[in-house]
């Protein structure tokens, strides 16, 4: 495109100068009219005879003429045998010519001449001249059929055959289309009639003495009537001819009866109607006036009644050059550029090379050939007039065209008026190696605004200046491009105004940059294939650098990665190739500098071989009594060695050594091979073919045709009879074939099962006729069918059952097993069946491919096949139950399987078969395929409003339907723009064994769109559809109600309603309807006339401890503590929650994630949301109930806190592989002595103690016992390292004064604590029985010392152990235990089942502890109204 605009603006600039100048009359020339009216061409002359070269000139002035022969002028000033004449011709009056002299032949040129305005030469002839005739060949004498043809020969020189002419009896041959010559000078008779009998001969005329051939005679028979085979007497060969002459393609035939002759090119008949096609003799086809369309291969066919013939030839073509675009006629002024256009076109594609005034134009830096046929001219000067030709040639001939250059003078151009004086201060700002940038400063005089500059530059000591203009006007730089490196130029700066160019600047030298010169490419880089695995590589070395060393890259097409090696010469031949393999190749020159340029690549193909495998997979299959039908595979595809254009099927009769041998096409799997004879063995093999040869053949393989001919075009009767006899742990089945033995039966099929017959199925041999169903269940019932099958398909079955023995019970040893197969019908099996395989693997490839492998110990130990056997592999899922078996044939001891289903369990057998042996099915194999990305999104999504709450919806969904692996968690997005980018939704992430989540606060009145979006361990699958939702207008009072519940901030003294667990139980959380007022008012009294009496109650026992155990528990609470730092003291203690007595009443939270250990990120996302846990059908009873407790509370207490604390909680996004983590749980310990249930308010923490304080700090914290509350309400604590035990110096400790109240009230303390820094661990919302607050567990007796918190809470078994916050028996007095919970590996599973099952509670036990609570509210309620 750049080349393009810079010509079109050269076009406009030389055009505004011939118009400007045109207009100026008589300052600028005009161009000359000066080109040859005729130019000579190719002559052939004889030698002592005359011949004239043509040659005139059209121009205004006369020009003078001069002749080239070879290059040279003649000096025909003294030569009296050649002369030129007056318009300009060379005449030769007599041509010399002998085999030591050959002074005429030659290539002339004609050259004219103008003085003062320039030199053109004509376009080039050859002069050949004849030889001295002679004839290697005579005319023969011979007989002809009326009605037939022939042809006489004449050979002659090849130079001499336009001068023969043929006589009969002395006169000159009259020639028309039934009697022609031939381009080879043969004539030929068509259509013989008696007319054509007499003496021929063939006379060269012209060239010199007249020369004649011996006489032939030729007689004219009467035709017999006898058949006469037809032949060519002449087969037309290669022709080659130049677009626009004629060209005769011979086709010659001879035969009775009298042939009909045809022409096909292309594939498509001629139709001789058509100008330029005519048929000479009824055979030979003549065309004239030939394009481009008529090359190509031309077909001949002659055919009578008896059969046809048919010969072929190929006619190329030649096009002489044209040009399709000429040199134009060009003003221009000195140290500009310049380009002469030259297109031109021609077959082969012509030369171009130039010249001016009759010189040749060698290429330099200033005379370029761009595009391979423009000429550039840089930096004129006045010496650059003239005229230059551009001349172009090629195999049929040579033409030139003209141009006249004429360099107009500066001084022409500008008006009156002052002219700018030098510009000042020019300077290289800067120099590399191929450009150089030049500043200056405004000339002290511009005279003028408008000021523009030309550059002059040119290589220091040379004059021919080339000159580069600044854009616009007022810019004072400018880069000169396209500089050779290292190399002085000289420059100078002219500016110019209106009234035309100043003065000069003072020349600047500079010298651009050195440039360190690597290597070009390799020129002329030529690959020959020279056999099926070698190629000869050749290059020429590069122009530029002194070469070390070459590399050639070379590349197996379809590869992606290059080899290379290194040499040392020009050449080098690559052997080892695959062979009929496409390679590509490069060469890279190295010298000092490192690596040159690349060449382009080159591409071949290695020769085609013989097959170097036989044919895979070959199998037969007898059909009949006379038939046998071969099947096989290609040989692999890196051993075809080529195209296979056939297969060879060999067969013989048994052992006899005489083979017959059929051949299929290329693409032909199979053959049928009849004729065959009934009842006989016979052994077959195949081999492959390419246009190389027969590759080698696959082994001998036997089949035995039938007996007779049975009848397969029905499926077979049922078997006339079915035995079994069951075993301890097999049973044998025998039977008898159908009655009907008129119906092919190829094999049978045996189907058995516990309870249903299609749980297996094995296939036996048609001779077979019993089998042992081996690796059965003792004791057990199977039901068995038989079936006799042919290609139609299977018959009717019989069906059988048998219980297999008990496994103390040993075979009868008085049961002869003879008599159990000694039937009429039960022959005695012949042959054997083989044995089975054995060690069958199933490798797991990939998500979709297995590969089995298996042993066979009927091999030798090597296990190397060498006969025809082969093995059928076979494959299923149990999912569905009812699924097919699959199999595939194969001849080695390997099968990869492809196609299958990722993260799928598969079944593998294998079973070989060797002429009609085959084994039983080996033991399986089995192989889990690999998962990968989900292919389907979840579906059957929904979304439902939540009752009573129009701001909170409920999304529903299945799995998808081709998960491709475990789900691992699922995202849901949604928008209100359904056109949205993915990035714009908002995401909630759920744990991959929940089905529904619910959204909360939405937007009234809105609609909302949603997606799913399901993940498994290999990434994300695609997304549902979206589904649309529209929230509703209005709320509900309820939901008003329960929308401003959150804001309403709890006093320290007095939890809010929704804090308070005995409704939230039963009624509140569970239902999710709002609480009675009435029954608001009865709790909030009874909870106030309670806490009284427990305050009184707690005083009173307090006041019975001694100052030991308070000292104990000041140190256990001050351990318990160590990691936080507390705000407030003793006025900032909240009231005590209720606390109910129960000793067995213990909750233990249930992780809800599908992993032992998921990992949880936290991901903010700008809405508040839970998770709905769904009741799993695979959990345990006891996990469901618990798992409903936690799914409802879940849907208020989160939306609790998330108000209160004014922040919205973050989801947590699970992912896989990550490593373990501990998790905070609570777990009963049991009462061990003391069964009395005594009340201590010293065994619960301090509320001071029970503060979780979240501090910036990035030390960790230990959790008190006291917060088991808020343990139970975690999600998980991910990555906690081992807390510090020591409490810092100056931190508060925990009182324990029976001044304080030691009831631990959580709710409150959740609630109104500020919770500003970053949390350690993600809470989760607070279990619907959180009014029982969890006391701390009491210390055993041994732990004395502030310092003995450190050990770990419970015994550790082993290095898995978890240290856990327990929940001790209330009637215990203990002092209060802080939990410590550090960096812990996973808790083993049978180490958490052994901890579960001392709490799991059942229904009953629940309810019971109910009944004892509504109890002691009746009391509560009956001592209040006293």
């Amino acid at each position: 495109m750049a080349e393009r605009g810079a010509r079109l603006l050269l076009s406009l600039f030389c055009l505004t100068i011939t118009v400007s100048h045109a207009e100026k009359g008589s300052a600028v020339r005009n161009f000359s009219p000066f080109r040859f009216s005729t130019e000579p061409s190719d002559t052939l002359a004889v030698r002592g005879a005359p011949t004239l070269l043509n040659c005139s000139v059209h121009s205004e002035s006369p020009a003078k003429i001069e002749w080239k022969k070879d290059g040279s002028f003649l000096s025909l000033a003294s030569d009296d045998r050649r002369q030129v004449l007056a318009e300009g011709s060379l005449l030769i009056s007599s041509v010399v010519h002998s085999k030591h002299n050959k002074p005429d032949e030659g290539v002339y040129q004609c050259v004219a001449t103008i003085d003062n305005l320039g030199t053109i030469i004509s376009r080039s002839a050859r002069v050949n001249v004849a030889g001295i005739p002679r004839y290697l060949s005579q005319p023969e004498a011979v007989s002809v059929r009326v009605g037939d043809s022939h042809m006489l020969n004449c050979e002659v020189n090849p130079d001499l055959v336009s001068f023969i002419r043929w006589e009969q009896n002395k006169e000159p041959v009259e020639l028309d289309q039934r009697v022609f010559t031939l381009p080879s000078g043969a004539l030929v008779i068509s259509n013989a009639t008696e007319a054509d009998a007499g003496l021929y001969r063939c006379v060269i005329d012209n060239a010199g003495p007249t020369k004649t051939s011996e006489e032939a005679e030729i007689q004219i028979l009467p035709e017999s009537g006898e058949e006469r085979t037809l032949e060519f007497l002449l087969e037309a060969q290669h022709v080659s001819k130049v677009v626009g002459e004629s060209v005769l393609l011979p086709c010659v035939v001879t035969g009775y009866p009298t042939a009909y002759v045809t022409w096909m090119h292309k594939d498509q008949l001629i139709e001789y109607s058509k100008g330029r096609f005519e048929v000479l003799g009824g055979g030979s086809l003549r065309i004239f006036n030939l394009t481009e369309e008529d090359a190509g291969v031309y077909s001949c066919m002659a055919d009578n009644t008896n059969g046809s013939i048919e010969a072929q030839t190929e006619l190329t073509l030649k096009a002489s050059p044209q040009f399709l675009k000429k040199p134009a006629n060009i003003y221009a002024h000195e140290a500009t550029d310049i380009i002469f256009e030259c297109e031109v076109t021609g077959s082969p594609a012509p030369t171009i090379k130039w010249v001016k005034n009759g010189d040749a134009v060698i290429p330099s830096d200033y005379f370029k050939i761009i595009k391979e046929q423009n000429l550039q001219v840089l930096g004129l000067v006045k010496s650059d007039e003239g005229f230059y030709q551009c001349l172009a040639e090629n195999d049929a001939g040579n033409v030139q065209a003209g141009a006249q250059l004429i360099i107009l003078d500066q001084g022409s151009r500008g008006g009156a008026g002052p002219t700018p004086s030098a510009p000042r201060d020019v300077v290289a700002s800067l120099v590399s190696t191929r450009f150089i940038k030049l500043t200056w400063r405004l000339p002290a005089e511009p005279h003028g605004d408008d000021v523009t500059y030309s550059v002059y530059y040119s290589l220091e000591g040379n004059n021919r200046e080339r000159i580069v203009n600044t854009s616009r006007p007022g810019e004072m730089q400018v880069t000169i491009q396209n500089l050779m490196p290292d190399t002085k130029y000289s420059f100078h700066v002219v500016a110019h105004n209106r009234n035309g160019p100043g003065e000069s600047s003072v020349p600047l030298t500079v010298a651009t940059q050195p440039e360190v010169q690597v290597p070009g490419p390799a020129p002329n880089l030529q690959a020959v294939v020279t056999s099926p695995s070698t190629v000869s590589l050749s290059w020429d070395m590069p122009l530029t650098g002194e070469i070390q060393s070459y590399k050639i890259y070379y590349m197996e097409k379809g590869m992606d990665s290059e080899q290379n090696l290194d040499v040392n010469t020009l050449s080098y031949t690559m052997t080892g190739l695959k062979k009929f393999t496409e390679y590509s190749f490069r060469v890279v020159a190295y010298n000092k500098h490192g690596p040159g340029v690349s060449t382009e690549d080159i591409s071949v193909r290695t020769y085609s071989d013989v097959p170097s495998a036989p044919p895979q997979n070959m199998t037969v299959e007898v059909l009949n009594s006379k038939s046998i039908m071969v099947r096989w595979q290609p040989p692999p595809a890196d051993a075809q060695n080529g195209e296979i254009t056939g297969y060879k099927i060999r067969y013989r009769k048994g052992t006899k050594k005489s083979e017959a041998a059929e051949i299929t096409s290329g693409s032909q799997l199979y053959q049928l091979i009849d004729g065959l004879q009934r009842g006989t063995e016979y052994m077959l093999r195949v081999s492959a073919i390419t246009v190389n040869g027969t590759g080698p053949a696959t082994d001998w393989t036997t089949a035995e045709t039938f007996e007779s001919d049975l009848d397969e075009t029905t499926v077979p009767d049922v078997p006339s009879s079915l035995h079994v006899r069951p075993l301890v742990n097999s049973i044998v089945v025998s039977w008898t074939p159908p009655e009907n033995q008129d119906i092919v039966v190829r094999g049978y099929t045996i189907g058995y099962g516990i309870g249903s017959p299609h749980a297996q199925t094995i296939k036996v041999d048609y001779k077979q006729r019993y089998y042992t169903i081996e690796n059965l269940n003792p004791s057990s019932h199977y039901v068995i069918t038989l079936k006799a099958f042919n290609n139609v398909g299977e018959g009717i079955p019989v069906y059988e059952s048998a219980i297999t023995r008990p496994q103390s019970d040993p075979i009868d040893p008085d049961v002869d097993l003879y008599e159990l197969f000694h039937a009429p019908y039960t022959p005695v099996p012949d042959p054997l069946p083989m044995l089975p395989p054995v060690g069958v693997q199933a490798s797991v490839l990939s998500h979709d491919t297995i590969k089995v492998t298996w042993a066979d110990n009927s091999l030798p130990k090597n296990q190397k096949i060498t006969d025809a056997r082969y093995y059928t592999v076979r494959w299923k899922t149990n999912i569905p139950a009812n699924t097919k078996f699959k199999v595939a044939n194969t001849t080695t001891l390997t099968h990869t399987v492809t196609g299958l289903k990722p993260n799928t369990l598969y079944e593998f057998s294998v079973m070989v078969t060797k002429g009609r042996r085959t084994s039983t099915w080996s033991m399986t194999a089995h192989g889990t395929t690999f998962e990968t990305i989900p292919s389907s999104a979840p579906k059957d999504v929904t979304v439902v409003s939540k009752e009573g709450r129009p701001r909170t919806i409920i999304v529903n969904w299945q799995p998808p339907s081709e998960a491709n692996g475990k789900i691992t968690g699922y995202i849901i997005y949604y928008s209100t723009d359904v056109n949205a980018e993915v990035h714009d939704w908002v995401i909630e992430p759920v744990v991959g064994n929940r089905l529904t989540h619910q959204i909360q606060d939405l937007t009234l009145d809105t609609t909302y769109y949603f997606k799913i979006q399901a993940r498994n361990s290999k990434g994300m699958g695609p997304m549902s559809d979206a589904v649309q939702f529209r929230t509703p207008k209005a709320e509900s009072s309820d939901k008003m109600a329960n929308d401003q519940a959150p804001g309403i901030l709890v006093k320290p003294g007095r939890p809010s309603v929704q804090e308070q667990g005995f409704g939230s139980v039963g009624k509140a959380d569970m239902s999710g309807t709002g609480d009675n007022h009435i029954l608001v008012i009865v709790i909030i009294v009874s909870v106030g006339a309670f806490i009284i009496i427990l305050v009184v109650v707690g005083a009173f026992l307090c006041t019975r401890r001694t100052t030991t155990q308070q000292k104990k528990k000041r140190a256990a609470c001050k351990s318990a503590n160590g990691s936080h730092k507390y705000k407030g003291n003793s006025k900032d203690l909240k009231p005590p929650d209720l606390w109910i007595h129960h000793e067995r009443l213990e909750l233990k939270p249930i992780d809800k994630s599908p992993e032992p250990n998921p990992v949880m990120t936290d991901t903010p996302i700008p809405r508040t949301s839970q998770d709905i846990t769904p009741v799993d059908g695979s959990m345990d009873p006891m996990l469901q109930r618990r798992n409903s407790y936690r799914g409802h509370e879940s849907e208020d207490s989160m939306s609790t806190l998330a108000g209160r604390r004014g922040m919205r909680p973050k989801m947590m996004m699970p992912f896989d592989a990550q490593p373990p983590q501990p998790v905070i749980s609570a777990h009963p310990i049991h009462s061990l002595d003391n069964h009395h249930h005594h009340y201590h308010l010293g065994s619960l923490a301090s509320p001071t103690c029970s503060y979780l304080h979240h501090q910036s700090s990035t030390r960790s914290i230990a959790t008190p016992i006291s917060h088991l509350d808020r343990a139970q309400s975690t999600e998980s604590v991910r990555n906690t390292p081992s807390a510090d035990m020591h409490p810092p110096s100056g931190q508060p400790s925990c009182t324990t004064d029976l001044s304080e109240t030691d009831i631990s009230y959580h709710s409150s303390v959740a609630e109104e604590e500020p919770a500003f820094s970053t949390p350690t661990a993600h809470v989760r919302p607070t279990h619907p029985l959180k009014s029982f607050a969890v006391p701390a567990i009491p210390a055993h007796p041994m732990y004395d010392s502030a310092a003995l918190p450190s050990t770990p809470l419970l015994s550790q078994t082993g290095p898995h152990s978890v240290k856990t916050a327990s929940i001790g028996t209330l009637g215990r007095t203990r002092t209060p235990m802080p939990v410590i919970v550090p960096s812990a590996p996973d808790v083993s599973e049978s180490s958490r089942l052994h901890e579960d099952a001392g709490s799991n509670y059942e229904t009953d036990e629940l309810t019971e502890e109910m009944a004892h609570l509504e109890g002691l509210m009746k009391d509560l309620n009956a001592i209040t109204t006293a």
